[in-house]
């Protein structure tokens, strides 16, 4: 499984508002599928993406929590829309407005998961930045990394229940 060892770069990365990167995962985050633009963007080749956890990608200063609530979510059966800072492989980042779904059977089981991602307006994102910003720091007061992601998902959860929303509306009145 290949993983990236780069230093951020602090280099933004971005692909066109007409695109769409398109990945699929098995149950585990594993990545099964992959489009050209998804591939592009990562950095990475198709084979060092096959098969390795969606969390390759994984940004440091992308929030824990904002990910606890993204898989509650689509286990639980639900789509959600979240804005995500990922980073490539060489250390650069880009942001994506994303869409992720459960797969299901015919039967109705969750056999896996699909997200769907586009360029985020960016006046959108400058909102979003100060809550993520805020959350991280909540994640760094604690030295377990468990009780860091617990404490940031409760600031989360306390600032949208301060402004009388859900998640998806919070999202969505940005």
């Amino acid at each position: 499984m290949a993983t990236s060892t780069a230093s951020l770069t602090g280099v933004e990365r971005t692909f066109d508002p007409d695109d769409i990167i398109v990945s699929k995962t098995d149950l585990k985050g594993r990545i099964l599928y992959g489009n050209k633009v998804f591939i592009d963007i990562s950095g990475y080749a198709e084979k060092e993406l096959m098969g390795a956890p969606h969390s390759i990608l994984r940004h440091p200063h992308m929030p824990r929590a904002i990910f606890k609530l993204l898989w509650e979510t689509i286990q639980d059966g639900r789509e959600i829309f979240a804005y995500v800072v990922n980073r490539c492989k060489n250390g650069d980042y880009y942001w994506v407005f994303a869409h992720v779904t459960p797969s299901f059977t015919d039967q109705g089981e969750v056999i896996g998961y699909h997200s769907s991602r586009r360029v985020p307006e960016p006046a959108k994102l400058e909102k979003i930045k100060p809550l993520y910003r805020s959350m991280l720091d909540e994640e760094k007061r604690h030295a377990n990394g468990k009780d860091g992601m617990a404490a940031s998902y409760r600031l989360l959860t306390e600032t949208l229940a301060a402004k009388g929303l859900t998640y998806d509306a919070f999202i969505f009145s940005l």
